[in-house]
């Protein structure tokens, strides 16, 4: 959804998008591409948006607490020639941002930082040229520098080292094709913008459905189903479809057809999971494995260290209060399941995901789990109570 949302703010002329989201990122997105000359009409519950390129109407941008928004909005942002404040709220105030103090200046934007923090002013344009950046931290910059460079480059090359989340650029790579502008990926080491021309043009988009809220119902299902999820693309280049893998090898009931996934409990097994490139999943991962009778095994918590809180001690200390031990070693997370869940009080440490993981885990508990500042689930996955409640759990808001 956002970044169909930043497609249609590059194209000249109209796009319209089908099933949009409405979190709180959702949201954001579609504030900011207003704050850059973007008109939003609603119609028949699909969003009718048209521009005319970045022509700023304001000369301050707030991507509330979305990690994304800010990390692909601050190029777009750039191609601007005009002085612009780039802000958030929340736990995005003290992410790391200083990577764009460290590129943008090579590509003839000026920027000023608060050490690294939020807020950024961005004067450009952006100037599209051969460069070579770290996408170690996070595919998201590269996400923002792709989709600016395809506005305006041409025949030059971004290098890229050490890559992560490789997935979520195929998720790039596939919207800005679908808006006109094709990339050569050479080994996602080496990303090519052959001709001028190939600008973003006008489409109808529907937006998949989201397989990094969806992994959270798929859980519930293994741990107290049956169930069925409809909605999803089971050939999406999402990162989170990677939950299936680990949702087949603990053991559960499951039914994967292209219209549906149909999913129920069993007696589970512990699994060893490897989440560097999709490390969204270790919240969903982590209430599934407090349920399998053994020792579970995810990699890649070095990923976890800059999301709305650290979540691997997170995890660990909020899941304790539900009776898991989790060990944290080297970068590995080990979470001890089978035991009978408690009952108690935990907190969301206004992480969405951390909310939606006790949530679930608390599906089986021997009884009632209160989930303090709950409401964080809003950023991602509004709707996730109601759906909760649909499949029936017991949910008092």
């Amino acid at each position: 959804m956002q970044r169909a949302c930043a497609a249609a703010l590059l194209c000249c002329g109209t796009t319209i998008i089908k099933n949009p989201g409405h979190s709180n990122d959702d949201k954001a997105a579609l504030d900011i591409i207003q704050k850059l000359g973007a008109s939003i009409v609603e119609a028949n519950g699909d969003l009718i948006i048209n521009s005319e390129g970045v022509k700023p109407i304001s000369d301050e941008v707030n991507c509330g607490e979305s990690g994304l928004s800010i990390r692909m909005f601050t190029p777009i942002v750039a191609l601007s020639d005009k002085t612009i404040s780039i802000n958030g709220s929340g736990s995005l105030l003290t992410r790391p941002m200083d990577v764009f103090d460290e590129v943008l200046p090579q590509l003839g934007v000026t920027i000023k930082s608060n050490k690294g923090k939020l807020p950024l002013d961005i004067k450009g344009p952006l100037m599209p040229k051969d460069i070579e950046i770290d996408g170690s931290l996070s595919s998201q910059f590269l996400t923002g520098m792709l989709m600016a460079f395809g506005s305006k480059a041409a025949n030059v090359t971004i290098k890229v080292s050490d890559l992560k989340s490789k997935p979520y650029i195929d998720l790039t790579l596939n919207v800005m094709k679908a808006f006109g502008v094709e990339v050569e990926n050479k080994k996602y080491s080496e990303f090519f913008f052959k001709l001028s021309g190939s600008s973003y043009k006008g489409t109808t988009y529907t937006v998949e459905g989201d397989w990094s809220g969806a992994a959270f119902l798929l859980v519930a299902g293994a741990i107290a189903g049956k169930i069925i999820v409809k909605g999803l693309d089971v050939f999406s280049t999402q990162a989170d479809k990677k939950i299936l893998e680990a949702l087949i090898d603990c053991g559960c009931q499951l039914s994967i057809e292209p219209e549906q996934i149909e999913i129920g409990s069993a007696l589970l097994k512990p699994f060893h999971f490897n989440a560097t490139e999709c490390p969204d999943l270790f919240p969903p991962l982590v209430a599934l494995a407090s349920y399998c009778k053994g020792k579970s095994v995810i990699e890649g918590t070095s990923r976890l260290t800059h999301k709305e809180s650290n979540r691997a001690i997170t995890l660990q200390e909020e899941f304790a209060k539900m009776g898991v031990q989790i060990d944290l070693q080297d970068d590995l997370m080990i979470v001890h399941g089978g035991a009978k869940l408690k009952s108690g009080t935990v907190h969301s440490r206004h992480d969405h995901r951390i909310a939606m993981a006790c949530a679930v885990a608390a599906l089986k508990a021997e009884g009632d789990v209160t989930i303090q500042e709950a409401e964080a689930i809003n950023k991602s996955y509004p709707d996730f109570f109601e759906h909760l409640k649909i499949i029936g759990a017991n949910v008092s808001l």
